[in-house]
């Protein structure tokens, strides 16, 4: 579940804890767009999804419809509209198992070519650091007002630790 996880991260802006509590009655595939009915800072928003957002939750949809519904006790009934079924502490802790590998391939790979290490390259990546990273890309796209309603930021200068327009792409515009 991790890869998808993270590709809703990048692609979305949504925190940990909005995918995690994401269920499919509020994902609209033809509309592109995930109702978050109860998010960090008590609104409810409703989240653009990219094509590669919505690709992702049609596999896992596809998946999911593939293998059947559930049965069983309470708990599965309840967890059974949920798109995934974990918790963000896994989701944490996954994430930083595959962060470790990755840094370990990367120190190999170094060693193998006989190159020195970024001592720092991937030792302080956190879940969270994709919710900047996918606001961050946005940014690009979208004005900051738009922003605030896709990210769910209340006040703009909390957005601003995320918005980093670069003053080459500012100049073209201006062209």
């Amino acid at each position: 579940m991790l890869p998808s996880i993270v590709w809703l991260a990048v692609e979305t802006a949504m925190r940990r804890g909005e995918i995690i509590t994401l269920r499919w009655e509020h994902v609209d595939l033809k509309r592109h767009v995930a109702h978050l009915p109860a998010t960090k800072n008590g609104s409810a928003r409703d989240a653009p999804l990219s094509s590669r957002a919505v690709a992702v939750l049609q596999a896992l949809k596809g998946t999911r419809d593939a293998a059947g519904e559930k049965s069983g006790n309470d708990e599965d009934a309840a967890d059974a509209g949920r798109v995934f079924e974990i918790r963000s502490d896994a989701v944490t802790r996954a994430f930083e198992r595959a962060v470790a590998r990755a840094r370990k391939n990367y120190v190999d790979e170094c060693k193998a070519a006989k190159q020195r290490p970024d001592g720092k390259f991937l030792t302080d990546l956190r879940f969270h650091d994709l919710r900047h990273e996918a606001t961050s890309r946005l940014a690009s796209i979208f004005p900051m007002h738009e922003l605030t309603e896709i990210t769910g930021h209340k006040e703009t200068h909390m957005l601003m630790r995320y918005y980093h327009p670069r003053a080459e792409d500012l100049a073209k515009r201006l062209a």
